[in-house]
């Protein structure tokens, strides 16, 4: 029976997938290559192919060229809320699923809600658009990927508050780059194309300068080839022969480790398009309330940030980190574990138990490979 039940939901999935709307992404390394540019001269052109094409949310930032192609496109008005004593804008999901235009254009996918929303960001209102079998164009910066959060930190000096799951690149239908030189960008700026005039002085002491920009450039270039790579893994299989990867990532209550451990093995994940799993082993000394609120929440918040990233989170109690481990590889057929640096406290835990050395023979054997991330 539960069989049976398993092929009806596959079915059904199926169907649901072949009635969800498609999915566009324009990337780019930064502000102002021109993502939002692209995206109306492609309404333009599909209203002249008779496409029901309509704008559901766009932010010009003011600049005259992006801004001068808004006229002659049919533009969903947004909705006006109040929010701590001042009207604000925001993407008007009901409207979008009511009047159901073939295609809606949505900017800023990284966008948080109003508090009070139904959904806290908008990629998770596109979402529930494509639910509707409306497809989206949308466009996203690089820096908001969320698995890259700690690599943008280090490029830029900035902790982008604004993310997104790498799931919703994952499960777009066509992630296209826009992309320019480091020179082409700055001159951008300097003609006054991105920012008004009293920013530019302080934007190229700052993000814009060259260095950062060629590693944000490098970033998205690798992005979007990793996507293009795994829609021809997924469409055009040529590999069946090649084991399957399956990721296991170990982390311990160390907040800081446990979300560079959590966002390194999603890109390793993503990569070869693999399915993967959060490990937490809990011991009898991180037991109920032995550790503090604080790390329950870091914990808690963890496990959140893994899910998001496509991750399925496995939380076993017990004594032994080293025997929680190994038996989290046999129940998940896992390849590859990845765990955080020998000096930290996961892994330093491992080194002093008893059963480390037979669990090195047992993942040799295993034929497991184990990655140790910096």
């Amino acid at each position: 029976m539960p069989e049976k039940e398993n092929n009806v939901q596959h079915f059904l999935d199926l169907i649901k997938r072949s009635r969800r709307g498609k999915l566009k992404i324009y990337i780019g390394m930064s502000a102002g290559v021109g993502k939002t540019y692209r995206m109306l001269q492609e309404a333009h052109a599909l209203l002249r192919n008779g496409v029901d094409v309509k704008i559901g949310y766009i932010e010009t930032h003011l600049r005259k060229e992006t801004h001068d192609l808004l006229e002659g496109l049919p533009l969903i008005p947004r909705r006006n809320l109040f929010y701590k004593g001042k009207e604000l804008e925001e993407l008007d999901v009901p409207a979008i699923l009511t009047l159901r235009p073939e295609i809606v254009i949505v900017d800023e996918l990284a966008h948080t809600n109003i508090e009070g929303s139904k959904n806290e960001k908008r990629w998770q209102d596109v979402g529930d658009i494509l639910d509707a079998g409306i497809n989206v164009i949308s466009a996203v910066n690089i820096q908001h990927i969320e698995s890259l959060h700690e690599e943008v930190k280090a490029i830029t000096g900035i902790d982008v508050t604004e993310r997104i799951p790498d799931s919703v690149l994952q499960q777009a239908d066509e992630v296209v780059n826009i992309d320019l030189t480091a020179d082409e960008l700055v001159n951008r700026l300097k003609e006054g194309r991105i920012y008004t005039a009293d920013k530019i002085e302080l934007a190229l002491r700052n993000f814009f300068q060259s260095e950062r920009i060629l590693q944000l450039r490098e970033l998205a270039l690798k992005e979007v080839a990793s996507q293009v790579e795994r829609k021809i893994e997924t469409e055009l299989p040529r590999n069946s022969h090649l084991k399957q990867e399956r990721f296991l990532a170990c982390i311990s209550s160390n907040h800081e480790t446990a979300k560079k451990v959590i966002r390194k093995t999603a890109r390793l994940a993503a990569y070869y398009n693999s399915k993967w799993w959060l490990l937490y082993v809990q011991t009898p000394k991180e037991d109920g309330d032995k550790i503090g609120l604080a790390a329950q929440r870091h914990l808690i918040n963890n496990f959140k940030l893994a899910t998001e990233l496509g991750a399925e989170v496995m939380r076993v109690k017990s004594s032994n980190i080293a025997k929680g481990i190994f038996e989290a590889t046999e129940q998940k057929t896992i390849t590859t574990i990845c765990i955080g640096k020998p000096h930290l406290n996961l892994f330093s835990v491992i080194l002093n138990t008893a059963v480390f050395n037979q669990l090195l023979n047992k993942l040799s054997a295993a034929d497991i490979d184990i990655v140790i991330l910096s």
